[in-house]
């Protein structure tokens, strides 16, 4: 019964944090103030978190285990490069827009003035799912025998910091300007352009 409450508390903080992230966009959060919204002692915050670092590391982990599940069940259902490339990315706009908050983890906006293990994962998580586009392209090309105008390194880099500079742009308006905003139009011409070896007629953008 104990660990049950902890872990209940314990998601209550990371969730307020979430809100107080999206709540107040470009403000930095104290643990005074977490406390405070949770309606805890700052002593309290520290029995179930040691630092503010493991609190928003609570947060990654949460983000980590979200996308990724959803990342390799598109691997799994789904076998053209080009859609697995625009469902993991559109994936990943939904998911911000849906969580404002944690869109400035990602961007590290809300990480300055933090650890700098905090920023690594974050690189970290990025690398990983670029490293998961390019996977999907090169195996594409090798399976196909395609002859693309660009490596595959070269265009899962260019595909994946179209989308982290949405992601940007949300946090930059203070999340008045959907990620998603034009995103199917845009889709469409980087898929025109950038993937059409990889490619067949695809209506599968939206896939949360």
């Amino acid at each position: 019964m104990e660990s049950t409450v902890k872990v209940s508390r314990k998601d209550q903080i990371l969730q307020a944090l979430a809100r107080m992230l999206e709540s107040a966009p470009g403000e930095r959060i104290t643990t005074a103030a977490l406390a405070k919204e949770v309606g805890v002692s700052e002593a309290a915050l520290y029995r179930h978190f040691p630092s503010k670092a493991r609190m928003f590391e609570g947060l990654i982990k949460f983000i980590e285990d979200t996308l990724f599940l959803r990342i390799t069940r598109i691997i799994n259902e789904e076998q053209n490069a080009a859609i697995r490339c625009e469902k993991i990315l559109s994936l990943l706009l939904t998911f911000s827009s849906k969580n404002p908050g944690m869109t400035r983890i990602l961007t590290g906006d809300a990480l300055a003035g933090e650890t700098e293990r905090l920023r690594t994962r974050i690189a970290q998580f990025f690398s990983r799912i670029e490293s998961q586009l390019k996977q999907i392209l090169r195996e594409a090309q090798i399976r196909e025998n395609l002859k693309p105008t660009a490596s595959p390194a070269a265009l899962a880099n260019l595909l994946l910091a179209t989308c982290e500079g949405r992601l940007i742009q949300f946090v930059r308006s203070e999340f008045k300007n959907s990620p998603l905003e034009n995103w199917d139009v845009q889709w469409e011409f980087l898929n025109r352009n950038l993937l059409a070896p990889y490619s067949i007629p695809s209506n599968t953008s939206n896939y949360l």
